[in-house]
């Protein structure tokens, strides 16, 4: 039975999802989300004569005392579904870097109420993790691949690992986890001239395949609009290589316009976050590794649940701070607007 709405926002929106970062760190130095490398800064001199004024993110991995312990997110988990949460996915930074992440996976897979338990990663230590994360009740898998040229994909994300990810897509779908998801965030002049081989590579392999347009989130405040590619613009370019028909919504807060090819082998999925918002069905919440809620992936404001965690406060007491928050989830963001401000943190301290 599905469970009352209880969290509810200020503008009627009933949340279901919820996003739980595991780590800030990652092993990797994506161009959209920590662009640190020297290929990133030769990139980005390219486009300006002057790299942008303002200041990159002040961002250091969070100490690991403000890291919530296993036994503190299964906490979380367990209120939220008692709040009517029903889909968990555990992000990053890479949650793969997290000792023992099986043993959490199997904590959160036991408790009563999920419908779906995911997991997004890059997948670099995936083939390390992916049987003991199967056997403790994952599902679920999203990788990112955001080029499948070698040099292009170490140039992206500043690591030669294009083959260890290649595997663990199809480690995935040995497995039995269904849907693999993957996920390419587009850049122009980066990965565009890709798009018609990634889709292939969907079909080929009969896999759900995510372009995401990219987002500002990066640590370099780097973003410019002109660097996305919209997500109508990526659909003439799919439509005109690849014979496609629209897939039905499965649900109003689905994020992707989805598509499926002729012969029924893979999916493609359009996320279009800069060009057409989807903020009025938005269901989802967001808990940072270090313990903060996120109403939204662009908020500018974070909600502290680990002090109260830490500080004796009652599962009551805990709902009520979840619900009150809640109710303060923004209408929508404000990209590419004048008045837009960029998050504090990166993408990878936020957690996807």
């Amino acid at each position: 039975m599905t469970p009352a709405p209880s969290l509810v926002d200020s503008h009627g929106r009933v949340l279901r999802d919820l996003r739980v970062s595991l780590t800030d760190r990652c092993n990797f130095r994506c161009l959209y989300c920590l662009p640190e490398t020297e290929a990133a800064q030769n990139f980005y001199r390219g486009r300006w004569a002057n790299l942008p004024e303002s200041k990159p993110i002040a961002w250091q991995w969070q100490p690991r005392t403000n890291i919530l312990s296993f036994e503190e997110i299964e906490r979380v988990v367990r209120l939220a579904v008692g709040l009517g949460i029903q889909k968990i996915r555990l992000t990053g930074g890479e949650p793969l870097l997290r000792r023992n992440v099986e043993q959490l996976v199997a904590r959160i897979a036991a408790l009563p109420g999920i419908e779906d338990l995911a997991l997004t990663t890059n997948g670099f230590l995936f083939p390390e993790k992916a049987r003991a994360l199967s056997a403790a009740g994952l599902r679920r898998v999203s990788f990112s691949l955001d080029s499948l040229d070698q040099a292009n994909f170490q140039k992206i994300t500043g690591r030669n690992g294009l083959d260890e990810v290649l595997t663990s897509i199809r480690l995935a779908q040995d497995l039995g986890m269904n849907p693999v998801k993957v996920n390419a965030v587009i850049i122009r002049g980066i990965n565009d001239h890709e798009l018609e081989a990634l889709a292939g590579f969907a079909r080929e392999q009969d896999l759900a395949m995510r372009f995401i347009e990219f987002m500002p989130l990066d640590s370099a405040r780097a973003w410019l609009k002109e660097l996305v590619v919209p997500g109508r613009e990526i659909l003439q370019r799919l439509q005109a290589s690849h014979s496609l028909r629209p897939a039905p919504r499965r649900n109003p807060a689905e994020t992707a316009q989805r598509w499926v090819f002729e012969d029924g082998r893979g999916e493609l999925g359009l996320i279009s976050p800069v060009s057409e918002p989807f903020c009025g069905h938005c269901n989802r919440l967001r808990l940072t590794a270090d313990g903060k809620i996120r109403t939204c992936l662009f908020s500018v404001v974070e909600h502290d649940l680990r002090s109260r965690l830490r500080g004796g406060a009652s599962d009551e007491d805990l709902a009520d701070y979840l619900r009150s928050v809640v109710w303060q989830k923004e209408e929508r963001h404000h990209i590419g607007e004048p008045d837009f401000v960029s998050p504090e943190r990166s993408m990878s301290c936020i957690g996807g």
